[in-house]
Order: C-alpha cells, then structure tokens, then sequence
C-alpha cells in the first residue's frame, strides 16, 4: 500500500504534481507543531507545502528551514474572524492538515467547527482540532482523517478505548462507521478504519512518545492525501511510513531520539523502499 500511495513521476513533472498541501495551526504560545507536520510532508515527497499560523508562530517557523514558507496571521490565536481567509487559502491547495498547536481556547475551536463544515478539501484532522471537532462532530466528513490518542478517541466516542487489540479494532470501526470518516487511533499497534475496513500497523516504538510525533504522522498522512490517495489508504501508508523512520531513529540513535530525528530517518526509508 505505501508504495501503490507514490505516483510515478515523470520525467516532465511540474512542482506541484506531487501534490499542494497546506498546514494551519499554531498560536502565540506553540509554533514548532505545524513546523513538523509541514516539514514531515516535504520529507516524504510532497511538493509544496505552505504554513498558515498566527504571526509569532509563523516567524519562528519561518527560521526553521528554507524549505518552509510560512503565512504569518496578524493574531495570537487563530478565531473565526479567519475562517473565510483560510477557506479561500485552501482552495490553492489539494489537500489540508489543521490542529497542531492551535490551543484549546473557546474561540479557536468556534473557527475550526465552521472551517470543517465548510472546507471542501481531503483534511488531516489532529490535535487541538480533534478536540474541537467532538464539541460539533457534524462538521466530520468523508474526506477527513482523524488521528486521535486514547484521550481524543474518548471525546470523539464518549468512551476510552480498550487496551485489548480485538476490542479496539472493533471501536474504531463503530466510531469511524458513525462518523462516516476514517480513525487513525495511534497506540502501540495503530488501528485504522473507514468503518467498512479496518487495519493495523505495528511499525514504530515506545521511545516515539516523544512530543512531536504526532505531528509527523499527520504531515505524512496529509502528503499522502495531497497526492491524491484515498483517506484510507492515506491514513495506513501515513502510519506505516512513520512507524518504520521511528524505527531506524531508535536504532541509531536510542532513548534520546526527538521528533526530528524521525524526519530525517524519513527519505532514507523511502529510499530502502523505493529505490
């Protein structure tokens, strides 16, 4: 599946084809979460990626890497009065990522329950904007990949899932099913579902708790939802592909990996596997 998520590049390939995304989050106390996830998905492939954050948040991010272009918001939280300016962004776009660092402020979560029930784009929803999701879940589509932990799976189904694997499969598929959207509950082993079908992942580790790593896998998944993959498989090629950079950062480098020694460990796996 992550190798059938790569289209094959041709030789006259524009910037672009291999997908547009856009990144919104970030408020004036956390910047660096919108800054993996967008340089998560340039890593793995995707050809633009474009940064949308309040100003403090996007001037930081700004000076993490050339790479990275980053739309500073006259604000310090981002609020509905932004909703039709980020709308109107998404349209240059194939697909969006939105939560990381956006905080949990009343405001916020008002912008981002109208944002999802108007955006028309494929959309990463993680993070804060998981949370903010649960207070309206009809703004939930088909189109979206949630990713929550345990804690964000039980404001989305009301319940915590079970630490039985058989039992979790079986939740995720109900709350995906209810949703009519795809879950990608992270754990362990990541369980993922459209609420018809329902997979695991086993790549990844115990020393990827670190902060940031959900980050990663929601730039990943969204550069697999730019290039124009179904949520499903998106979501599973996302996780996969994480799972396995986390393992060869582990491996080389033990306990004291970071999220971004997950980014770097990123082209050399599609390396392996690619050619």
């Amino acid at each position: 599946m992550l190798k059938a998520c790569y289209p094959k590049k041709k030789d006259w390939s524009h910037k672009g084809d291999f997908g547009r995304l856009v990144v919104i989050g970030g408020s004036r106390t956390y910047s660096g979460a919108p800054a993996l996830s967008a340089l998560a998905a340039m890593r793995m492939g995707t050809d633009l990626v474009h940064v949308c954050a309040p100003e403090r948040a996007a001037d930081v991010i700004s000076s993490f890497s050339p790479d990275l272009i980053a739309d500073p918001i006259r604000t310090d939280y981002l609020n509905n009065w932004h909703t039709k300016f980020l709308l109107d962004e998404a349209e240059n776009f194939d697909a969006v990522v939105i939560g990381g660092g956006l905080d949990n402020r009343s405001d916020t979560a008002v912008f981002v329950q109208n944002f999802l029930n108007l955006l028309e784009k494929p959309c990463v929803v993680d993070a804060d904007a998981i949370s903010a999701a649960s207070g309206n879940p009809g703004v939930i589509k088909r189109s979206f990949i949630l990713t929550p932990h345990a804690r964000e799976f039980s404001l989305l189904s009301g319940s915590q899932p079970s630490a039985d694997l058989k039992k979790r499969e079986q939740e995720t598929m109900k709350l995906a099913r209810k949703l009519s959207t795809t879950i990608l509950l992270k754990g362990r082993v990541d369980v993922i579902s459209n609420g018809r079908e329902t997979l695991l992942n086993r790549t990844g580790n115990p020393w990827m708790t670190k902060g940031g790593t959900g980050d990663i896998l929601a730039g990943v998944c969204g550069g697999f939802l730019a290039m124009g993959n179904p949520p499903l498989n998106a979501a599973c090629a996302g996780a996969h592909l994480t799972g396995l950079a986390g393992d060869m950062a582990e491996r080389e480098i033990g306990p004291g990996l970071i999220a971004s020694d997950i980014i770097s460990s990123i082209p050399r796996v599609l390396k392996s596997i690619l050619g």
